[in-house]
């Protein structure tokens, strides 16, 4: 079988219209997601796949799920693993597959899990608890994390929290498997920092506001105790129009060549894209376009980096876009794909 896309669905399913994990066919030519099978998951809240592209991991309410990519894009369940925590909203697994990383709103936990070889959730390694208050608004005045991942050097493991204005860094030693607090990046109050993206070099990071809707650029050197963090540009997450009071900027991706990046934006409902300079980690603003859809609660980037998906988490829909990075156009293919409640997506080259 030639490579194929396949897309992995995750949706809530507390009201009996999906039944978790939507798996679809896509045609690229035609902008068709085409459903092939449904996969029970007690409300998925966001799905990733391994880096190896062979095992997909989903929240749940019972924990972290996990399921095997077979080679025709079928999956089937291998084992799920609860996190002794209220319900996650966001996974990573590290470079190497070892560990996957949950971050729960609600409590403001972060948790690690040691991952198996064969691909199955293991054992609970550590976890912390955020303590703290923010300001009096609304969705940040207590902690709520909202983003975990290890750095590329592997030596510290990072936690947004956009409940308390701040990004956490911890020591992380796989002998002892420890969280070790070892610095903060303080973050201007009511601003919510929601999440975060590593270049795969290691030298830069970019991290998402959800209030502030702004994206900050940082250099990133790795350290003895504690690695060596510099602001370098901040860009709007909308462009230089004026905001909404109710744009809340809501994902982020970067291109598979991390020449370009790309966010969604609630409230307005656009995806802003940017060109990246890989040798300085810089954006630059191409152009922000509206989606189609309400909420784009996850972006999919596809591995040929020319077309996009956008989850549109409340109007129920994924819209599917080619990208024109020069004339700076989102160009809609096909119709939108109705589906229940989608929070996140999965995009997966398979049976190559």
């Amino acid at each position: 079988m030639k490579g194929k896309y396949m897309a992995y669905v995750g949706s809530y399913s507390y009201n009996g219209q999906a039944k978790g994990i939507t798996v679809y066919d896509v045609d690229v030519a035609k902008g068709r997601f085409i459903p092939r099978c449904e996969m029970e998951v007690d409300n998925s809240s966001y799905v990733i796949a391994s880096n190896d592209g062979k095992t997909l991991y989903s929240i749940a309410d019972e924990g972290v799920v996990s399921f095997r990519i077979h080679e025709n894009g079928a999956i089937t369940r291998l084992n799920s693993a609860n996190i002794k925590g209220m319900k996650g909203c966001h996974l990573s697994t590290d470079a190497e597959d070892k560990y996957i990383f949950v971050s729960g709103y609600h409590d403001g936990k972060s948790t690690v899990l040691r991952l198996n070889p064969d691909g199955t959730v293991g054992d609970i390694v550590d976890g912390v608890f955020h303590k703290g208050l923010g300001s009096v608004a609304e969705r940040n005045f207590r902690p709520h994390v909202s983003c975990t991942r290890r750095t590329p050097d592997g030596r510290f493991v990072m936690v947004a929290d956009l409940g308390i204005d701040q990004v956490k860094i911890y020591r992380f030693d796989e002998k002892e498997e420890k969280l070790m607090l070892v610095d903060a990046l303080r973050c201007e109050l009511e601003s919510a920092p929601r999440c975060f993206r590593f270049s795969s070099d290691g030298r830069f990071f970019y991290l998402l506001y959800e209030l502030k809707n702004v994206i900050d650029v940082y250099s990133y050197e790795t350290g003895e105790r504690q690695p060596k963090i510099e602001k370098i540009q901040t860009i709007s997450t909308t462009g230089p129009k004026a905001l909404s009071q109710l744009t809340a900027a809501s994902s982020m991706r970067l291109s598979t060549d991390e020449k370009h990046m790309f966010c969604g934006n609630a409230g307005d409902n656009t995806v802003t894209v940017y060109d990246r300079d890989p040798k300085t980690g810089l954006l630059d603003y191409i152009c922000c376009l509206p989606i189609s859809g309400s909420y784009p609660k996850d972006i999919c980037v596809f591995p040929d980096d020319k077309h996009i998906a956008s989850i549109n988490h409340e109007n129920g829909s994924i819209t599917f876009f080619s990208v024109d990075y020069k004339k700076g156009l989102l160009i809609m293919n096909g119709k939108e794909i109705k589906v229940n409640e989608p929070n996140s997506c999965v995009i997966v080259k398979v049976g190559e």
